[in-house]
């Protein structure tokens, strides 16, 4: 009677077991069939996920080389899903993807834990917690993980892995799902073998334009519709808001994707120099042209040249381009023969062209050659909650770096981040992260292995006074000081002001003194500061 009423107790505990499984999985078949975008699909997966195996945070995460990408989080910081966990750096996360099937970790497991100082609810050190991960296999290879976090010890002690198997079997499949409609979304098969060959080809240094926002999305959307094309694009945008990144998604995506990209910052050298820079030269053409030389646009043949502060360029020059573009056509700088070249040109600038032209510092011509299609990079301070994935992006970077366990945001510095107004944009962004980092470091007598940035480590101010504020009077000089020397002086500060303001770039400073580029760079010489 004892063995069979414990058979009949057993029996019904099967079956409800049974059935909880069965209903929280029925939703998440039924969403195989339905079209969703992916963010909301692998969403409803954790929300599963945490359903039938109570935890405090879980995580989807695609291995991408030898890097884990977080796709989906559910009880960590938000700044997660900007990190870029390297599997070689985190040594549970090598465990898990080493195994076939879930791995768990005692209690007692002195292996770092990448999420420590992520989970939300938890203030300081993550202490002693149950750990479990399970490797998501398609297609014969490993495609990614998930991983549940407990801050009970034994929360996972009971787990049933027939049904923990059975849910990860749809996890694989949901993740199958979302990459096939991803797939069939795309315009052509040879787009997405370029952009294939081109992220073999970047290898892991490229980086990822990284945001969710409206603003950013609609970028997106605008850089996938003329990457497939070779029409002239012009990038405008703030100082910092990744000009340059924008270039590079668009060369990544179009067919020229497996050629070169070139670049040239066309405000970093002097007039005397762009034309040789950009058409080569040849032996003898000019002083020190001991041989010859070829150009931006002859190395970017077959691909795409990418002219960064195209504003800056002289108006001889803009009408030499405009030819170039026009037919192809060039000539090395003291050569009589001409080259035919076949580049996609991509230009950028942070200032108003169009206000240029009217003012005759630009080409009409060679304005409306560049602008075939504009592309507006929006500033930080407009794509909202973008802001804490690019600083989790940039917060593992210099964890990486600095040889930390974790580097974290502190609950009232992600407050700062989102209410900062980000004049220097994303470049601000990562030079404050990267500079705060190792200032909060230095100023522990002893390595932590956690460092928890806070408001004041990050030393931003509510309100930021514009790049163009004017410069404030000079100080009276003292009586019986020399009138020669304290004019010099105040133009060494009034350049050295403005060049901080415009993160050293002299183009930049000359505009806002009023002056022209050449002139500022003779002053400067002349005063000592070049």
């Amino acid at each position: 009677m004892v063995d069979s009423t414990l058979v009949k107790k057993t029996a019904e505990v099967v079956a409800m077991t049974s059935r909880v499984l069965l209903d929280a999985l029925v939703p998440l078949i039924e969403d195989l069939s339905s079209q969703m975008p992916e963010t909301e699909r692998y969403r409803r997966l954790l929300h599963t996920l945490r359903a039938l195996f109570p935890s405090d945070a879980t995580a989807l995460l695609r291995l991408d080389g030898d890097t884990l990408v977080p796709l989906a989080i559910d009880g960590l910081s938000s700044d997660t899903l900007g990190r870029r966990f390297r599997v070689s750096e985190h040594p549970r996360f090598a465990r898990i993807l080493a195994r076939e099937g879930p791995t768990r970790f005692s209690a007692s497991s002195d292996l770092p834990d990448p999420y420590d100082g992520l989970v939300k609810g938890v203030s300081g050190h993550l202490e002693v917690h149950d750990c479990l991960g399970c490797p998501l296999v398609i297609n014969g290879r490993a495609w990614g993980l998930l991983t549940l976090d407990a801050l009970d010890p034994a929360r996972f002690d009971g787990i049933d892995m027939a049904s923990l198997q059975a849910f990860l079997s749809l996890a694989a499949a949901t993740v199958s799902v979302a990459e096939r409609i991803d797939t069939l979304a795309r315009t052509s098969e040879a787009e997405r073998q370029r952009a294939e060959v081109y992220r073999q080809a970047s290898g892991p240094r490229r980086r990822e334009m990284i945001g969710s926002s409206g603003p950013h999305n609609r970028l997106q959307e605008e850089i996938a519709i003329v990457a497939s094309s070779d029409l002239t694009v012009l990038v405008t945008g703030e100082t910092g808001v990744g000009k340059e990144l924008v270039a590079s998604e668009i060369h990544a995506l179009s067919p020229r994707a497996d050629k070169p990209l070139i670049s040239l910052n066309c405000a970093a050298l002097p007039d005397t120099l762009v034309e040789s820079e950009l058409f080569g030269h040849v032996r003898g053409a000019f002083s020190g042209a001991s041989s010859d030389r070829r150009g931006k646009f002859e190395l970017a043949d077959g691909g795409t040249l990418f002219l960064d502060e195209v504003g800056e360029l002289p108006l001889p020059v803009q009408a030499k381009l405009l030819r170039v573009l026009q037919n192809g056509q060039l000539q090395r700088i003291g050569s009589d023969s001409e080259h035919k070249v076949d580049v996609r040109l991509i230009a950028a600038t942070n200032r108003d062209l169009a206000e240029e032209v009217r003012e005759g510092r630009f080409r009409a011509d060679f304005y409306h050659r560049l602008s075939v299609y504009p592309l507006v990079v929006p500033p930080l301070r407009e794509r909202g909650r973008d802001v804490l994935l690019l600083a989790g992006y940039f917060l593992e970077e210099n964890r990486s770096r600095l040889g930390l366990l974790s580097l974290r945001l502190s609950a009232d510095a992600q407050a700062a981040l989102l209410a900062y107004r980000w004049p220097g944009n994303v470049r601000e962004l990562e030079h404050l992260i990267g500079r705060s980092a190792l200032k909060a470091l230095a100023a522990h007598r002893e390595r932590p292995r956690i460092l928890t940035l806070t408001a004041a480590d990050l030393t931003l101010s509510g309100d930021t006074a514009p790049a163009t504020a004017p410069a404030a009077a000079p100080p009276l000089p003292a009586p019986g000081a020399d009138f020669r020397e304290t004019v010099t002086a105040y133009e060494r500060t009034l350049i050295l002001d403005a060049l901080t303001r415009h993160n050293q770039n002299w183009a930049s400073a000359a505009r806002e003194l009023g002056m022209d580029r050449a002139n500022l760079n003779r002053l400067a010489r002349r005063l000592g500061l070049k």
